[in-house]
């Protein structure tokens, strides 16, 4: 809940259960300054009002420019580097004019500029202010206060890779998010168009069998029973199929697709012939054939008007092409939107293509071609 709310307001995402990371952190540095309070408080300074006025718009401006470094879009606006400069000027009044603990304002100037400044623009503020440290201390309290130009660059570069290294920890969480999401959605496509190439043939099969099994009944009861055997058949198989692409575990095997549609269009009065050479084919090969098969069939029990159906399969060492034509009106691909286009999608990604339009002879052909090695994955998961 704390993650929504953060992104709702803006803020960089935090883990679930943890607060996201603000300007309240940086604040407890200030208390690096309580000498330099101290000081003033004890009235040791020459000009006591102007003194406390530094310090007071030194500790605002610290505290707005930290606020802003948690939100890329303020972090890099002019008006954050205004604020930084000003604080910078500020620093370097102070410390030339008292030296001592106001010396310590630097490396505060230092945990501000790293939390503000990436990648190589970091070097370019940091190196000139750990120098101006330097030299100030130097010539306030002598040479062994330079450490403070030491400390300048601790604070700044370690804030700086502590920033940086959140940051990425967050991207790399939205990546993660992300990857979730696009795979719970590559998986709901999958489900969805293996249902469609399953269901719609069959369906097709089924009422084709149907049909015949009533024109049967009259005359051949017999007959009639085979179709009604096969319609039972064809029934618990598809509950077979459902539940493996459920799964996501389900393979194609063309010689039994090929079967099936033999079987398909014999039953819708479509005479099938089936040719198939070439050398054997990898089984993430066959898978992606198959589908093709079997919606191609489905088309043309369901859309063709055909008589005639040739289905062949022939190829390389390195190529597979398989070819369905029917002799119909032409109408194989059915409505727009339909199996083709997925299939069509299945198979460039695989690295082939598919191809379906009239025949030059009239009909419908569906003609794909596919690596031999096509990569298994494709076989199963959709592409959008």
């Amino acid at each position: 809940m704390r993650g929504r709310a953060a992104r709702r307001g803006g803020r960089e995402w935090a883990p679930e259960g943890m607060t996201p990371p603000n300007g309240f952190s940086m604040l407890p540095w200030l208390l690096m300054g309580m000498g330099a309070v101290s000081h003033f408080l004890q009235g040791k300074t020459a000009n006591p009002w102007i003194t406390g006025l530094g310090l007071l718009a030194f500790n605002a401006l610290y505290t707005a420019v930290v606020f802003r470094a948690f939100h890329r879009r303020t972090r890099e606006a002019p008006l954050t580097w205004w604020l930084l400069a000003a604080m910078a000027a500020i620093t370097l009044g102070l410390s030339i004019a008292y030296g001592g603990p106001y010396l310590l304002y630097f490396p505060l100037l230092g945990l501000a500029a790293g939390s503000i400044t990436r990648g190589r623009l970091l070097p370019r503020v940091v190196f000139p202010l750990c120098v101006t440290a330097a030299v100030v201390a130097g010539i306030r309290d002598g040479w062994g206060a330079i450490n403070v130009a030491y400390g300048t660059f601790i604070s700044a570069m370690v804030t700086a890779a502590i920033f940086a290294l959140s940051e990425t920890v967050r991207e790399l969480r939205r990546t993660r998010q992300e990857l979730a999401r696009a795979a719970v959605e590559q998986e709901r496509l999958r489900f969805s168009r293996d249902l469609h190439d399953l269901l719609g043939h069959t369906l097709s099969v089924i009422v084709v069998k149907s049909e015949a099994a009533r024109r049967l009944a009259p005359c051949d009861v017999d007959a009639a029973l085979a179709q009604v055997a096969d319609i039972e058949s064809v029934g618990r198989q598809a509950l077979a199929e459902i539940r493996e692409a459920v799964t996501g575990y389900r393979e194609g095997s063309l010689a039994t697709e090929l079967d099936r549609a033999r079987d398909a269009l014999s039953s819708a009065g479509i005479e099938p012939v089936v040719r198939q050479s070439g050398p054997p084919l990898e089984p993430p090969t066959e898978a992606l054939l198959s589908w093709v098969v079997r919606e191609s069939a489905t088309n043309a029990v369901r859309h063709s008007g055909a008589t005639r159906c040739e289905i062949e399969i022939g190829g390389t060492l390195e190529r597979v092409r398989l070819t369905v034509t029917d002799n119909g009106r032409g109408s194989a691909q059915g409505p727009p939107g339909s199996g083709l286009k997925g299939l069509r999608e299945r198979v460039a990604s695989a690295g082939g293509t598919l191809v379906s339009g009239p025949a030059p002879r009239g009909g419908f052909r569906v003609t794909a071609e596919l690596p031999v090695e096509a990569h298994a994955a494709q076989s199963r998961e959709p592409t959008g």
